[in-house]
This record gives C-alpha cells, sequence and structure tokens, in this order.
C-alpha cells in the first residue's frame, strides 16, 4: 500500500497517494577523491550555543487562520533563525536563498510561506524538488501537518512504489508536487505531469542535488515551470555550481544565512588504522560493543557492501540493519522508523541512502569506507554531536603491513 498524503479532509474525500522513484545509478557517484588522514582527526570543540531571541512569533505573521491553528496545535511558538528571517521575505513575494545546516527547521521555513500561497490564491501551484526519497517523504509530512484541513491536495513522486499509482493520484490534478528530480523528469517526458502552472519553486539540499548529479534533470525540470515564479533555494553550501544554478533561475533573490560554522565542531574525530578485511572486521567489533556507543551509523560504499557488513553485524549479534537504493520504499521507511525507536542501535548505509535522514541522538557515525569527497565527510559527520551533545567521528584508513 501506497502511503495517503493528502492534505484536506477534502470536499469530495479523494486522497492523492504517494509514488515511486527510481533509485539512484551509480553513475551518477562521483569518484573519490583524495583526502589526507589527517583531515580525519580533530578533537571536539563544543561551543555553548547563543540563545537566539526571534523578532516574531509565529502568531505574528501574516498567515493564513488555518495554518496558525495547526502550527499551534504542532507547538510551535517561537520561530528558529532561519525560520523567522525566512518567513517574512516568503510571505512577501521574495525570492530567497538560504544557507542553513540540517536541522535548523528549514523546511517550515519555505513550506509555511508557500503553503499560505497556495491557500490564498487558487492559481498557484508548488514543486519542491529534494535529493532523497527520506528527504521529500520528511517534507511531505510537514506540509500535511502545517496544511491540515485547508483543501489543499498534492503528491509525493518518490521511489520505491508503482508508476501505475503515480499516474493514476496525479489525474486529480495536485497542487502542490514533493519529489526527488528523476522520477519528476520522467513524468514530465512521458506527458503526465504538466508543470507550466507552477509558480512557486522550492530547490531543498540544492548542493546535494548537484553532488549526486542531478544538474541537468534540475535545469530541465526548471525550463518548464511558470516565468513568473517565487523561488526558494536551500543549500548547506553555496559554492559556484550552486550560484549558478541560483543564478540562471531566480529573482533578485534575498539572501539568509544562518550557518555558523561546520556541523563538525561538537564532533570528535580520529581515525582508525587497520591492517587487512579480518582486522577491520574486529576493530569495528570492538568498537561497536564499548560502552559509550548507544547508537550507531556505519557509512559502506555500495549495496552489496552494505547488505554484507549488516548481515555481518548481526551474525555476530548486534542489532544491525541496512538502507541503501536497492531497498524499495517501504523497506526503507521500516528500517529508519526500528533505528529512530532504537530497535534497531547500528544502520549501515550508503551515503545516498543516508541524505535525508534525520535522527537526533546518533552517538557514532563511522566511515567504514571512505567518503567520496572532504563535502561529504563533513555532511556524514553532521549526523553526529547534535542539540548541544557531543558526537564521534571514526574513519577506518587502511596501512600497510
Amino acid at each position: 500500500m501506497s502511503q495517503k498524503i493528502a492534505y484536506r479532509s477534502g470536499r469530495s474525500g479523494r486522497t492523492v497517494r504517494s509514488f515511486g522513484n527510481r533509485s539512484q545509478n551509480k553513475s551518477r557517484q562521483p569518484k573519490k577523491d583524495y583526502i589526507h588522514p589527517s583531515k580525519f582527526i580533530q578533537s571536539a570543540k563544543p561551543r555553548s550555543e547563543e540563545v537566539y531571541v526571534p523578532l516574531h512569533s509565529f502568531q505574528d505573521f501574516k498567515l493564513e487562520p488555518i495554518i496558525k491553528r495547526n502550527l499551534l496545535l504542532m507547538g510551535f511558538q517561537n520561530p528558529s533563525p532561519i525560520q523567522d528571517q525566512t518567513i517574512p521575505e516568503g510571505l512577501a513575494g521574495k525570492d530567497i536563498v538560504g544557507v542553513a545546516n540540517t536541522g535548523t527547521g528549514k523546511t517550515a521555513a519555505f513550506a509555511i510561506p508557500v503553503l499560505n500561497r497556495l491557500i490564498s490564491d487558487i492559481t498557484s501551484n508548488a514543486i519542491i524538488l529534494a535529493p532523497t526519497r527520506e528527504l521529500a517523504q520528511q517534507i511531505e509530512q510537514q506540509c500535511r501537518m502545517i496544511a491540515k484541513g485547508s483543501g489543499l491536495n498534492g503528491v509525493l513522486l518518490i521511489g520505491g512504489t508503482s508508476m501505475s499509482l503515480q499516474l493514476k493520484d496525479l489525474q486529480y490534478n495536485p497542487r502542490i508536487i514533493i519529489g526527488t528530480p528523476g522520477r519528476i523528469k520522467d513524468h514530465i517526458e512521458r506527458g503526465s505531469l504538466n508543470i507550466n502552472s507552477c509558480n512557486l519553486i522550492v530547490l531543498d539540499e540544492v548542493d546535494r542535488m548537484l553532488d549526486m548529479g542531478f544538474v541537468h534533470d534540475i535545469t530541465e525540470i526548471l525550463s518548464y515551470v511558470n516565468s513568473e515564479r517565487q523561488s526558494f533555494y536551500f543549500s548547506a553550501t553555496l559554492d559556484n555550481r550552486v550560484k549558478g544554478v541560483i543564478e540562471k533561475f531566480s529573482h533578485d533573490p534575498v539572501h539568509i544565512s544562518v550557518k555558523s560554522g561546520d556541523t563538525s565542531d561538537n564532533v570528535d574525530q580520529n581515525i582508525v588504522s587497520f591492517v587487512g578485511h579480518e582486522d577491520k572486521m574486529n576493530k569495528l567489533h570492538n568498537i561497536l560493543i564499548e560502552a559509550g556507543t548507544t547508537k550507531t551509523l556505519v557509512f559502506d560504499d555500495t549495496h552489496r557492501s552494505v547488505e554484507k557488513l549488516s548481515k555481518e553485524l548481526v551474525a555476530r549479534g548486534f542489532l544491525a540493519d541496512s538502507i541503501h537504493g536497492g531497498k524499495s520504499q517501504p523497506q526503507r521507511q521500516r528500517v529508519l522508523k526500528r533505528f529512530k525507536n532504537s530497535e534497531v542501535k547500528i544502520l549501515v548505509a550508503t551515503d545516498v541512502a543516508a541524505r535525508g535522514l534525520d535522527v537526533s541522538d546518533i552517538s557514532h557515525v563511522i566511515n567504514y569506507s571512505l567518503p567520496q569527497s572532504y563535502d561529504d565527510y563533513v555532511h556524514r559527520i553532521g549526523r553526529t554531536g547534535r542539540a548541544g551533545k557531543t558526537g564521534y567521528a571514526l574513519t577506518f584508513v587502511e596501512t600497510s603491513r
């Protein structure tokens, strides 16, 4: 069964279901950069978080009453820095470039003005692009809560479910389209999706999408949207690639940055030297049985290596599971739920599958295989050391005998 994602109780009673996107092609993965092992060693430098005093409360914003009501029910009182600075500009119709790390509340920062516009203007339609299934799902879930009972309907175009269900549900003309670039492009090419009327555009984690090789897909998709549009771009970095996409498709954007530095500041980083496979596996085992290793995310390169490592850990008595692009979306959802609920203590993952993974209590990130680039390394280890806690990142580096 596919997950319902209607944003309304609905006058017609119809719901729009979630759908599938092909798994990411291995050819999209870039070749690995050389990273000197010394870059994997750094003591944690915990910083006490400065208390941010917002200029607004959520009730101060000029929002539709139903959104204000839903935000109260969700417990939203004072906005985070990215929300406090983005929402007023978004409500004013400005294009936004937001630079913020994962976990800063950026989803609500763009979802609130987008949903408010959709409710107040029935001629508006929106499309939201995310790099992975998991992140797209998180966006959809938050949109559904913020717009509950509003009459809006949407569709989630991600991987792991039937294309025929997508084709059926797209017939209901959803006003908000959330998905990954590959599947959205598939629908455009087969004529099942027309986005010419989309005048609200969101690209979340732009840098991740470009890292994954989606630049041509994104460029093609954006060429089909309404020329009179409002755009939101969110990224953890603002390099020349990201700037190139933004400059091509935006209109005098407002730049908002709340990124205080790399997510690695609260993470104690070190390397684990090993000689050969047996030594590597034994050292991983020893790390995982240490008392302070409570919930661990282990990165490996391929579907096969992730599956093999996960099974080896289970055979050794660990509560482990795996997540990768070769699993169906329902399988990935079940694994992630078990990991969040601590039914599984160790999650072995590929980079692609772990993007968009938001679990707050990860104590350790282990790079069992080296990352593709240093940016990927920073992104990996940013999964730990959250909420002011110290996290640990260990990178396995092979040495000669």
